[in-house]
């Protein structure tokens, strides 16, 4: 009986802050909690059996993050991205992570990009076909953190991390617009290929054209998506 008691899973307040913020992160991420939504430290705090004040110290880091804001006299609410914003978030992104895979192309074997370049291929498109966009989307987030760890810039890797919760979200709507997946499917193909050549010039440029593009796509179909 003591040894069963030693295997129970700690409660939700022993798991501390990271736990809470990873979790509010998922919800919001997922749209679990779309935009738009209040968040509420006195119910939260009784679902994480936590203090208010972890509550407010969490949402101090969402913030951060551009997930959610707080307004005097209304609390915090889940971040409703505008137009500006989601332009100004492509335009980093086609600047950053651009550069992210020139230099992880430049730094890493060619052989590096083997594994990413089966991720991306017959499979993949079946998955595609039969809506497992899941696996499409998860695929994208696999590339974009091979990318930013090979290459081996701690300021690039923390500024294109930051973006990575408000990018996601743009992510997860524009996968779902039609036709979208397999787009991105084949333009991630292209860069794999001159990743995998050493092109590292031209996978960059390829990779600048996947953002424009799915910007493009974003904005043909935001008053669907925002």
């Amino acid at each position: 009986m003591l040894r069963n008691k030693s295997k129970k899973q700690p409660s939700m307040a022993l798991l501390g802050n990271q736990f809470i913020f990873k979790e509010l992160r998922r919800r919001i991420v997922e749209q679990d909690l779309p935009p738009g939504t209040p968040l509420r430290e006195q119910a939260l705090a009784g679902e994480f059996q936590v203090s208010r004040a972890r509550i407010r110290d969490t949402f101090g880091v969402l913030e951060e993050r551009g997930l959610i804001e707080r307004i005097p006299n209304r609390g915090a609410i889940v971040t409703r991205l505008e137009a500006q914003q989601i332009e100004e978030l492509f335009e980093v992104r086609e600047v950053l992570e651009a550069k992210a895979v020139r230099l992880a192309t430049e730094k890493s074997p060619t052989r590096s990009w083997g594994d990413l370049i089966n991720l991306f291929g017959d499979d993949m498109e079946q998955k595609i076909q039969d809506y497992n966009l899941d696996a499409y989307e998860n695929a994208i987030y696999v590339f974009r953190q091979r990318c930013f760890i090979s290459a081996d810039n701690q300021l690039l890797n923390d500024l294109l991390n930051s973006l990575y919760d408000r990018t996601r979200v743009l992510i997860r709507r524009l996968i779902l617009v039609p036709g979208r997946a397999e787009t991105g499917m084949h333009q991630h193909r292209k860069i794999l290929a001159a990743m995998q050549s050493g092109k590292a010039e031209k996978a960059e440029r390829l990779k600048r054209q996947n953002i424009e593009s799915a910007r493009a796509w974003f904005f043909e179909y935001r008053k669907y998506l925002m």
